[in-house]
């Protein structure tokens, strides 16, 4: 009997002890996928030590520690986080979200954990809008969607304002900065956290009363976690870390409005900076579907540009080119992913470092032999000439036994590791992740190395106050967020960028992209028609003193040929766009570097057609036009040329379409054609064999119709 109330005492003890041990075990093992917004500060931002923070995220913190239960946030951005939690992918969502009668139909919210409220912001300097009635036929911004243009929508006509919408903050300051609207409307609380922290804006009146923010769930579901979220959020407020966390934003911003005039402002020294960059590196520089070149070089530069107040002048003409241009004092600086190391420090001076790299090798999607360098022992790996990941497999070649193939772009690396040419690539972790989130079908089996610093250029020794703007600039990026904000747009959100159409099809490429791609052949059709226009005359002249009576002119003539014939015509586009322009100081524009490569290669040829053309007429009839009294020049005017030029024209034609052709080569010095359009599309969406496919078919079409055209045309003369 003893030992039966032992045994009993005995397991009740231990059925208690598991029972209290495990009661809060149980709780901290709950853990809710929340979804937030990227970058919507105050309430939700990256901090200098890259992690998310703000109202939002401190409060659902605070309240997940006091009520037991853990959080895995997902910093998805707005949308996406709808999307989320209407698909059940995510159990809830804080973002800053108005609590509305038409979003209640679908979510369930928490009660209001944040009052809001609209207000008008202008430039600091602008002193002519002090009230609602003073934006009469001006023009006004507000973010797509939001509480800000509801109320422009509803106040329109009773006001006379336009309305400009924007997608994100970025773009709705920028219109302040630029002088696109002058007056913006926007949450107050995101607006003052953006002017303490140096955005040159003022607030104008007292903010209109707005809607409250509530946490939701998809309606119906996650009750538990709703009553959690409120029980929390009434503990915070009857404790007064509510007020503390709500203080630590928005009277801290408020504080720190003194501190943000830190930034040092330098005198620019020109009107305009020339900016030299590549055109296809995404994602630090490459053309979105708009046809705009962005990102993180891009934004960056213009972003110290708006800040430091001076001007500048993007030429995106790859990185070779880019470095030419820089050299050859076409550029005063240059920005393109460019790592700094000390052989480059010789020639050039690097600004602060403002994006830490790294390389990581990369194989086809599922390829499963290669998963350490070992593996990569008698397989070929490729990279871009002249990167630090070329120069890593330099490095190591001996070592691991691969084979290196070089390529000049990163649609060739990628290509060739699609199409099987290489067994695996190498390259800036950024640039391949963004790739793979484009769709490319690579995978990464071995981890990244520790790579270089990314860092803006100048030629040594000048512009160096171009290089003081920017470090000042970058420095208050990075006090202020901005930098992460940045960065986080193409780094962190490269996979959920939207699309106008599915770009992984032939008919989504031409839907998105039909308009650039036209743009590119009109470039290439003006260039071929106005150097070949030019290249005629010149070249019917020297094939005129090529068969001349005067030595002198014959002589001249065969040097000019055979000096142009005798240069690649890569290199005379670069001597003409690069060398020649510095030989005289004077800057020479893309396009008309190119005109003058295309017109001195096809006048040569056509000194040539002209040439063989007159000499196929029979001397005979030039002996006996002589004979009859006739003069030289007479002789060649109604006698040998009407008969030659029968005998050209189908030359002419060839002629035309080899220029035509020709012009691919141009897009090496930045003229944007037919092929460079191609070569930027690859970059953007990484799909090689479609993009080309596309360039190639309206190659042949033009072509072809050309072709035609010539045997109408040489049929009507003969």
């Amino acid at each position: 009997m003893k030992r039966k109330y032992m045994f009993c005492a005995l397991f009740s003890v231990i059925f208690c002890f598991f029972a209290f041990a495990n009661k809060p075990v149980s709780a901290a093992e709950t853990t809710y996928k929340i979804g937030t917004d990227l970058t919507f500060a105050p309430f939700e931002f990256q901090n200098e030590k890259n992690e998310y923070v703000g109202i939002d995220i401190d409060l659902l913190n605070a309240i997940a520690e006091d009520q037991g239960f853990a959080v895995d946030l997902r910093p998805l951005g707005f949308d996406s986080s709808l999307q989320g939690v209407q698909s059940n992918q995510l159990d809830g969502m804080i973002a800053g979200m108005s609590i509305t009668d038409e979003r209640k139909e679908t979510f369930d919210f928490s009660d209001p954990y944040f009052d809001s409220g609209i207000q008008m912001a202008v430039a600091k300097d602008n002193q002519d809008i002090k009230t609602y009635a003073d934006l009469k036929d001006k023009t006004v911004g507000a973010k797509v969607g939001t509480e800000s243009a509801r109320f422009l929508e509803t106040n329109q006509k009773k006001y006379g304002y336009s309305i400009k919408n924007y997608d994100d903050a970025s773009g709705l300051y920028g219109a302040v900065r630029n002088g696109t609207v002058v007056a913006i409307f926007d949450d107050y609380p995101v607006l003052g956290y953006a002017i303490s922290n140096g955005e040159a804006m003022k607030l104008v009146g007292e903010p209109e009363k707005g809607a409250s923010y509530g946490f939701a769930v998809k309606k119906g579901q996650n009750s538990e976690l709703l009553a959690k979220f409120n029980a929390g959020l009434k503990e915070l407020k009857s404790s007064g870390k509510y007020d503390e966390i709500i203080a630590t934003y928005i009277a801290s911003s408020e504080s720190t409005s003194d501190e943000a005039s830190e930034m040092v402002k330098v005198e620019p020294k020109k009107d305009v900076y020339r900016i030299s960059s590549d055109s296809a590196f995404a994602p630090f520089e490459f053309q979105n579907e708009d046809n705009e070149y962005v990102g993180i070089d891009v934004d960056l530069l213009t972003r110290a540009a708006e800040m430091q107040g001076f001007n500048i002048e993007f030429n995106f003409i790859g990185f070779s080119g880019a470095l030419q241009a820089l050299d050859g004092n076409q550029a005063d600086g240059m920005i393109a992913g460019m790592s700094i190391n000390d052989e480059r420090k010789k020639a050039y001076d690097f600004s602060d470092s403002y994006f830490e790299s790294g390389i990581q090798i990369a194989v086809k999607e599922g390829n499963d032999s290669i998963k350490s360098y070992e593996d990569l022992e008698g397989k070929t790996v490729g990279a871009k000439v002249g990167t630090e990941s070329a120069d890593f497999l330099i490095e190591n070649e001996d070592k691991y036994g691969y084979t290196i193939k070089y390529y000049d772009a990163a649609d060739q690396l990628y290509a060739a590791v699609s199409g099987g040419q290489i067994d695996a690539m190498m390259d800036d972790y950024p640039v391949i992740g963004y790739a793979i989130s484009q769709g490319q079908k690579l995978s990464t089996p071995i981890e990244k190395e520790v790579g270089g610093q990314y860092g803006f250029a100048v030629k040594k020794g000048q512009n160096p106050e171009l290089i003081q703007m920017f470090n000042e600039a970058l420095k208050e990026m990075k006090r202020t967020g901005e930098y992460d904000e940045i960065v986080g747009r193409y780094i962190k959100n490269g996979s959920a960028t939207e699309k106008k159409a599915d770009e992984s099809t032939v008919a989504g490429l031409i839907k998105n992209n039909y308009k650039v791609l036209l743009k590119g052949l009109w470039n290439t059709l003006l260039l071929a028609l106005i150097s070949f226009a030019l290249a005629l005359i010149i070249g019917i002249i020297l094939g005129l003193f090529s068969v001349s009576p005067i030595r002198a002119l014959r002589i001249f003539a065969g040097i000019y040929v055979d000096i142009i014939r005798g240069i690649p015509m890569m290199v005379l586009a670069f001597f003409i766009f690069f060398g020649l322009s510095d030989a005289i100081g004077i800057t020479i524009p893309d396009f008309a570097a190119g005109v003058i490569t295309l017109t001195l290669n096809a006048s040569a040829y056509i000194a040539e057609i002209v040439r063989g053309g007159i000499k196929a007429v029979p001397v005979g009839q030039m002996e006996a036009s002589r004979s009859l009294g006739l003069t030289y020049t007479r002789t060649m005017q109604k006698i040998i040329l009407p008969q030659a030029i029968k005998i050209m024209i189908p030359s002419f034609v060839n002629q035309f379409v080899i220029s035509l052709k020709d012009t691919t080569i141009i897009s090496v010095i930045g003229v944007v054609e037919l092929l460079q359009t191609g070569k930027i599309i690859v970059a953007r969406t990484t799909q090689s064999t479609y993009v080309y496919l596309i360039v190639a078919v309206m190659y042949l079409i033009v072509i072809t119709a050309l072709t035609k055209l010539a045997k109408v045309l040489e049929k009507k003369v003969k």
